[in-house]
């Protein structure tokens, strides 16, 4: 009686927040983030049981087929909702109806050539394969593709080696005791659906717990990038400095002004779908250019920021010109520039190094007033701080100069 009531109460749980998590998913225009996924999984377990309190007692008939095709599908449906939600594009119910189908049919052979009791441990025993898989796969995740959630993947594979564990108990149980193993008032059915009872009322939240996450992540990353060119901009700037120079470890930070020669002509000459295009390309090449760690945020217009980290005046320079070249030799493509690919070129003004990031506004100020030595002298060219120049007496001090801007 009491197993049986824990499965009635585990049958309202699952359906309602199957229920909840189909409503989340309308609310999440275009990235549902697996939710709709959840919410069949819940609705298909909730069935299952269900249909277990339908069916009465342990034995062969159509309702106990369908009972067991639902138990198993179930988690592999969350599995494809967990996909979902870290951005991997799963098939969902093409895959869902060669399972069902595969394992309807494996319970037939498995009645017919070994019995009632033996269908029953095949359940479990494929549940305990799945959910090791599940358990293996979100170890994994901890380490690789879900590092930021890793005390939740850890929290996850805990929860699902519990019930690895009692469905591996319960295969050898029912191999060794038949369908005696599987009474509602044994001790032992009592333990699991109280264990599964436990399950659904962690991950429920869990899940929600995960989204909100993921959605608070997302509107964070939004305010810390500019929107156009996908860029930092100034406040995430800021922040990634001040995440650096935490570090015991940090090195010096030179900064590099990166402004785009002649836009205003490009914008007047093209219009300003063109003139975003090249701002696009800009940030790609800065992307591209730019060393691991590096800061890389447009400030606004055509205006860019590079920081580089750990790395002396010299090494500023090297990055410098990489960028400015890499610049200057592509093309942009665009179809709404009936001249065919645009060319375009930077001048760019490095500041001195510094070592705090109260100090990113005297750096800016020093690149700055490099940059507009440079925009006077020509264009097209790098143009060091003079402080720059004389804490690295052995750079050159003549700014790099290349073609005329287009």
């Amino acid at each position: 009686m009491g197993a049986t009531l824990i499965v009635g109460m585990l049958c309202v749980h699952l359906l309602c927040f199957g229920a909840m998590f189909l409503l989340i998913s309308t609310r999440l225009h275009g990235k549902k983030m697996g939710m709709e996924v959840f919410a069949i999984g819940n609705f298909l377990l909730g069935s299952a049981y269900v249909l277990q309190l339908a069916g009465g007692p342990p034995g062969w008939n159509a309702m106990s087929v369908v009972n067991h095709t639902l138990t198993l599908c179930a988690p592999a449906v969350y599995g494809v909702g967990a996909m979902r939600f870290f951005g991997r594009p799963a098939p969902l119910w093409r895959p869902l109806l060669t399972l069902a189908l595969a394992y309807t049919a494996a319970q037939v052979v498995a009645q017919w050539t070994l019995g009632t009791a033996a269908r029953y441990a095949m359940l479990a025993g494929a549940s305990a394969l799945l959910f090791a898989a599940m358990m293996a796969t979100v170890i994994h995740g901890a380490r690789t593709f879900a590092r930021d959630l890793r005390v939740e993947m850890v929290l996850f594979a805990a929860l699902i080696g519990g019930i690895f564990a009692l469905n591996a108990v319960k295969f050898v149980t029912v191999l060794q005791n038949g369908l005696e193993a599987l009474d509602m008032d044994s001790r032992f059915q009592t333990v699991f659906y109280l264990y599964m009872s436990f399950l659904a009322t962690v991950l429920a939240p869990s899940i929600v717990w995960l989204v909100l996450r993921r959605l608070t992540d997302e509107l964070r990353a939004m305010a810390a990038h500019d929107p156009l060119t996908r860029l930092l901009n100034r406040r995430g700037l800021l922040e990634g400095l001040q995440a650096h120079f935490r570090s015991r470890t940090a090195g010096p930070a030179h900064l590099l002004i990166v402004d785009i020669d002649h836009f205003k002509h490009i914008n007047d000459s093209y219009g300003h779908q063109v003139g975003d295009t090249v701002l696009c390309h800009v940030a790609d090449v800065l992307r591209e250019t730019a060393r691991q760690g590096d800061l890389a945020c447009r400030l606004g217009g055509e205006e860019f920021v590079v920081i580089c980290l750990n790395t002396d005046a010299e090494g500023a320079m090297r990055l410098a010109e990489r960028t400015r070249a890499a610049i200057e030799n592509t093309e942009v493509m665009t179809a709404a520039a009936p001249g065919g690919p645009i060319r375009c070129t930077v001048t760019i003004g490095i500041s001195p190094g510094f070592a705090d990031p109260q100090e990113l506004d005297r750096a800016m100020q020093q690149a700055d007033a490099a940059l507009y030595r440079g925009k006077n002298a020509g264009r097209n060219r790098i143009e060091r701080n003079d402080d720059a120049v004389q804490a690295s007496p052995s750079m050159k001090t003549e700014p790099l100069a290349a073609s005329p801007a287009h």
